[in-house]
């Protein structure tokens, strides 16, 4: 089994999910999914945004929300704020809101000029001018650790890809400012609000900052999933990253999200919470999330979009891994959407369903499996390499 890193794991739904969906989904729907989702397990949960409503109205309640929903203790909740107009609006609410810091003063940027002229209203050149001042600041106060990022960092929709080359020159260029005031960098940031993430460039990316600066043991990665590449990615961040290593990652419950300034709206998306989680779990780490109570989300989610969400683990139910999880093995044809969801709803959905067997099915597999026997013997056992009827025996 690999030595993975420690993944920390933000929920993003109220937020990046909601911002793109009806501005006019009520309060008490809202309200009642956040509170659902503290019930799931997840321990970071991102409840909105403090933003201009002329921009986003979805998130023009949100005072409204962070009144009225139940806190649960053990979770962290955060919101976004892009000015400190937006920074004193959540400090009113803290608590229950955590008012989130990055942990490190920051040098970042987005790589796409473009899109931060949509997005923010400023250039890439007013965002590095900043540079020098975060810098100061940091000299003032004494800090000792810090880090450099980018957004948009594998390409653009407005200006194409962009080499890692690219995206490592930039990073130098943000560590050499901290290397030349005796500031040490632990840790990157790469976001990619375009979903322009392939699991090659994300590993090549965080093997050459691991490469070129092995004292780095933070990583934060931001991916959309517009192109569906966002889990795979991230598989490939942990495969890259050691157990010394800390990988944060985001996502949201069904995989609901986007951006209008990206030019995929809707289509944007993120990696859905519960299969990436599903897979962590598959993977031997441990999340303390309760996949079942996140598809319950996902469903309340769905109802109160009116429409189906991206994800899978929601609509196939997890990997049955234990006796009283498994399916019947006569069950009759197993159709649609609605039938699928019988690993959680019972085989009423798909009661009066085509049955083409004359008669039932039976397995000595599964009978050893209902018996606590795993299916299949190592090979040296004896079943079924040693059976009677197995047609290649030793």
């Amino acid at each position: 089994m690999a030595d993975w890193p420690t993944v920390k794991y933000k929920e993003e739904g109220m937020r990046e999910g909601m911002q793109i969906e009806d501005a006019n989904i009520s309060v008490a729907d809202k309200v009642k999914l956040l509170d659902a989702l503290s019930e799931t397990g997840l321990n970071q949960i991102v409840v909105g945004s403090f933003v201009s409503p002329k921009w986003t109205p979805q998130m023009e309640r949100i005072d409204e929300i962070v009144t009225q929903f139940t806190p649960k203790p053990g979770v962290t909740y955060t919101a976004l704020a892009l000015n400190s107009r937006g920074v004193e609006r959540a400090r009113a609410y803290s608590p229950p809101l955590t008012i989130e810091r990055d942990g490190y003063p920051r040098l970042t940027c987005h790589m796409c000029d473009v899109f931060v002229r949509r997005n923010t209203n400023r250039s890439q050149m007013a965002e590095m001018e900043r540079w020098p001042q975060i810098v100061a600041q940091a000299q003032e106060l004494n800090i000792k650790e810090a880090g450099i990022g980018t957004n948009a960092s594998w390409g653009s929709n407005f200006m194409g890809e962009f080499p890692v080359d690219a995206l490592m020159t930039m990073l130098e260029k943000q560590h050499s400012m901290w290397d030349e005031v005796g500031i040490d960098v632990r840790s990157v940031s790469m976001g990619d609000p375009m979903s322009h993430c392939t699991p090659a460039k994300v590993e090549e990316s965080v093997y050459r900052v691991k490469e070129k600066w092995p004292e780095v043991n933070h990583i934060r990665l931001h991916l959309h999933n517009g192109r569906n590449m966002a889990i795979a990615s991230a598989y490939a961040a942990m495969r890259t990253l050691g157990p010394d290593d800390t990988l944060e990652l985001d996502g949201t419950i069904g995989g609901f999200g986007g951006c209008p300034y990206c030019g995929n709206g809707r289509a944007t998306g993120m990696a859905p919470t519960e299969d990436l989680l599903h897979m962590m779990e598959d993977m031997g780490i441990p999340t303390g999330v309760d996949i079942d109570k996140l598809i319950d989300c996902v469903w309340m989610a769905e109802d109160i979009m009116g429409r189906e969400l991206y994800g899978h683990v929601s609509k196939a139910g997890p990997r049955p891994k234990t006796v009283d999880k498994l399916y019947d093995m006569n069950a009759p044809f197993v159709e649609t959407m609605e039938q699928a969801k019988h690993f959680k709803k019972g085989p009423e959905v798909y009661e009066g369903g085509i049955y083409p067997y004359n008669e039932p099915i039976t397995s000595p597999y599964r009978d050893r499996v209902e018996e606590g026997t795993p299916a299949y013997d190592g090979p040296s056992g004896d079943f079924p390499w040693k059976q009677d009827w197995f047609p290649a025996k030793d």
